[in-house]
């Protein structure tokens, strides 16, 4: 049906008169200024839908979705919307943005370096999306089909939206029914050698599926309250994962099979008030609360064999922020404030092999965390080209748990910040950053986990702390060309409490593989980033975009004593995005390219090497009418797959030798996507 409706729109589309404009008008900046605006005029050749779209074009800038954190401070992305970060934390900024129609953006600001009155939210750079005033009434039907190629799988998508906006006042709702897959499962094979060369000790075929359903809605309400503005928004979602796994031997031992399902349901309810209380004085205030239960059972069978995992655990967010912001003068711009958030975690984890139950340290937990932070900060321009941040943020926590571990300990840091910006002229920016960075424990460090597929299951730990880091970063960018811009930056990073994989012994004396505190480390990172216009060299309307990140890291492993990398850090990410737009033809066509990477995991008694191959998409977009979008996409266009490397030792990898090498190599092949996009008002 979707395809149906693709091609009788597509049918309906007649190229324009002529061609726009080979270059967008330049964006607006000012010698000097750290901020940058690109009217909507900007990307019209573009034929933008949404705000993320949009952001999607802006020169040099790289988007940040946040981090998924305990609190409000510290999960921030580097997008804004109409000066003000949104108050949701479920609901992520990637769908929120995609939730904003381009029609309704009046120019998306790029401050680099901090501006008064921008809550910079601890980034070097952000955007600020500025909407249309006055009212208007929109609304969206989206509906789209994913077809994987090898194995005819159909995964349709229905969302629904409208926006009602009067003056102050806005409504807004969304539904999304989709269904989803995880790229990353395939078919293929299993190889199994052991030290010294010969031949494979096993050989299988493996098939893997993995397919997901999810129902979003989202509704949110602002409006004028007693001088001020409040907004309040709200979200429900169910998601269920299924992962199905069966190794053929091709004889003796005779395979295997898995069978995993994992329900989860959320809901978020969330508050925000801001009030001018003087001229130069503001304040705003928030408040969110989560609700979260998941579930997540795994069944493995092979001969002689059969396990079952079992997790159910539930967990929930109260946050309470306020800020008060006053302006001094047009220069200088203060910012003070607190947070306070309670977390809960209750996990209860069972195991059991051949209906026996096994043991496992940290199984059943429940965790409660008592988190504050007060903060002050100043933004001060000291000249038109040279900008200065500098804050301090007091963070106090008191993390307790009790089960099957009872511990309780109190934390408490000082997180000092200093950012420097200069910009001798419009073309040229320099920018250094000094901060002292405190990441938060995972929950999910402090319970079991499992990996039947591989034989391992891992403890949990709750006695963590935290791992501290000095970061010392520096940026050069260069904007060139109207819209090109190229951004070097540098960062290094001294690390203590490294938090990685150790041993834990259990009060039998059992020794298991869980997350720990390994000590002293170093982490560097070069990144790149380029945007450059391809009409100079005969594309016209043709854009480049990339962007890639080297990291290098040092640690000491408890296991063997000896220096090694960071345990799941990617040394290499990249990306390249090249796009035409065909303004005669309302189109816009390109190729996206997503890099090849590569994790290791250093367990106790085993090495696990994680690599993912290169994803290209190859796409089309048209717009026969302004209301109407039709898209085209092959993706995996030349069929990513994906390897595991698993080094499996005799005991702890310091003492015992290499046991046998499993490597699993998969295919997902290519996908074709159609969408079909109408929107109204």
């Amino acid at each position: 049906m979707t395809l149906a409706i693709f091609l009788g729109a597509l049918a309906a589309a007649t190229p324009a008169a002529a061609d726009a404009p080979a270059q967008p008008p330049a964006p607006a900046a000012e010698a000097g200024q750290a901020v940058i605006s690109y009217p909507a005029s900007f990307f019209a050749a573009a034929q933008a839908n949404t705000a993320r779209d949009m952001i999607g074009r802006l020169p040099g800038f790289v988007f940040d979705d946040g981090d998924s954190v305990r609190g409000f401070a510290g999960a921030a992305g580097n997008v804004l919307i109409d000066g003000a970060r949104p108050t949701s934390k479920n609901d992520d900024l990637d769908s929120i943005l995609r939730r904003v129609p381009a029609s309704q953006v009046e120019r998306i600001d790029v401050i680099r370096g901090g501006a008064a009155g921008i809550d910079m939210q601890g980034k070097t750079v952000v955007a600020n999306v500025v909407r249309k005033t006055g009212s208007s009434v929109t609304g969206l039907i989206h509906i789209a089909d994913n077809l994987v190629v090898n194995d005819g799988r159909h995964i349709p998508t229905l969302r629904l939206e409208t926006t009602r906006r009067d003056g102050p006042r806005a409504l807004e709702a969304s539904l999304t029914v989709s269904g989803y897959i995880d790229d990353s499962d395939g078919d293929g094979r299993r190889v199994q050698r052991v030290p010294g060369g010969g031949p494979p000790t096993l050989v299988s075929h493996v098939n893997t599926e993995g397919n997901g359903q999810q129902i979003i809605a989202t509704a949110a309400y602002e409006t004028p309250l007693m001088g001020g503005s409040l907004r309040i928004n709200g979200q429900l979602f169910h998601d269920r994962f299924t992962y199905d796994e069966i190794v053929d031997d091709h004889g003796p031992p005779g395979g295997s099979v898995e069978h995993d399902r994992q329900p989860k349901d959320q809901a978020e309810f969330g508050a925000r008030y801001s009030r001018a209380l003087t001229a130069r004085a503001s304040i705003e205030a928030l408040f969110i609360q989560q609700l979260q239960e998941e579930r997540y059972r795994s069944d493995f069978e092979e001969p002689g064999s059969a396990a079952l995992f079992n997790e159910h655990h539930t967990n929930g967010e109260s946050i309470a922020r306020a800020v008060l912001t006053y302006r001094a003068n047009g220069k200088l711009t203060f910012k003070t404030g607190g947070e306070f958030a309670y977390n809960w975690l209750d996990s209860d984890t069972r195991y059991a092999v051949n209906g026996v139950p096994v043991p496992l340290p940290a199984a059943n937990v429940e965790v409660t965390e008592k988190r504050g932070e007060v903060f002050g900060q100043a933004t001060w321009s000291a000249t038109p080209s040279l900008n200065v941040e500098a804050g301090m943020r007091f963070e106090f926590s008191t993390i307790a748990s009790s089960g099957d571990v009872v511990l309780e300990k109190s934390l408490y840091f000082a997180k000092p910040r200093l950012a420097v910006t200069w910009s001798p002229n419009d073309r040229n920016q320099f920018r250094a950053r000094i901060e002292r960075e405190v990441s938060q424990l995972d929950f999910n460090d402090f319970v079991a986990s499992q990996s039947l597929n591989t034989g391992a299951v891992r403890a949990g730990n709750p006695n963590l702390d935290p791992q501290e880091a000095w970061v010392y970063e520096a940026a050069y960018e260069r904007r060139f060309w109207g819209s090109g811009a190229a951004t070097v930056t540098i960062r290094h990073s001294d690390l203590t409490n490294v938090v990685d994989r150790a041993p834990i012994y259990d009060p039998s004396g059992a020794v298991y593989d869980a997350p720990g505190n390994i000590g002293e480390g170093t982490k560097d990172e070069l990144m790149l980033n380029l945007t450059l216009p391809l009409s100079r060299f005969g594309v016209k309307n043709g854009l480049l975009r990339g962007q890639g990140t080297w990291r290098w890291s040092e640690v000491t492993d408890p296991a063997t004593g000896r220096t090694r990398e960071i345990t799941k850090l990617k040394p290499l990410e990249w990306e390249g995005h090249f796009s035409q737009d065909l303004p005669r033809w309302k189109a816009t066509w390109g190729l996206d390219a997503f890099s090849a990477w590569r994790q290791t995991y250093y367990r106790l008694t085993e090495i696990e090497d994680d690599k993912l191959r290169t994803w290209v998409v190859l796409y089309a977009e048209v717009r026969p009418r302004r209301d109407l979008s039709l898209r085209a996409e092959i993706d995996n266009l030349f069929s990513r797959g994906y390897e595991r490397i698993l080094q499996e030792y005799a005991g702890p990898r310091g003492s015992n030798p290499l046991v046998s090498t499993d490597t699993r190599e998969l295919k997902f092949g290519p996908e074709i996507y159609l969408r079909v996009r109408k929107t109204f008002g």
